[in-house]
């Protein structure tokens, strides 16, 4: 029997397609998951910077890592749009300060 004579049936090819998709499935998700930026957790946000998203009067909202957090003021009332530093964060809350005005001129 020679190679040739080998008959390619409609299940053959079919199993064929789905196994080479699923090869390339794998590959585009294993480099998908390499580019994925690393985050050692919420710690890593005390330090980093927030914007203020409805005003801290104590309590209010800001914008931080691309996503909106319950934030506490430490001091003063903090305005809409002003920028803030995160000191602590407690379960899904943030202790904020604001930006000062000597990190801006460095």
């Amino acid at each position: 029997m020679d190679f040739m004579d080998f008959e390619m049936t409609g299940p053959i090819i079919i199993a064929i397609v789905f196994a080479v998709a699923f090869i390339i499935f794998v590959i585009y998700a294993i480099v998908k998951g390499q580019r994925r930026k690393l985050s050692a957790g919420i710690e890593d946000m005390i330090g980093k910077e927030a914007v203020v998203q409805t005003a801290l009067n104590p309590r209010g909202t800001v914008l931080a890592e691309g996503e909106l957090w319950t934030a506490i003021a430490e001091g003063s009332k903090i305005e809409t749009g002003e920028e803030v530093i995160i000191t602590k964060v407690e379960g899904l809350k943030l202790w904020v300060t604001k930006k000062s005005k000597e990190k801006e001129e460095k």
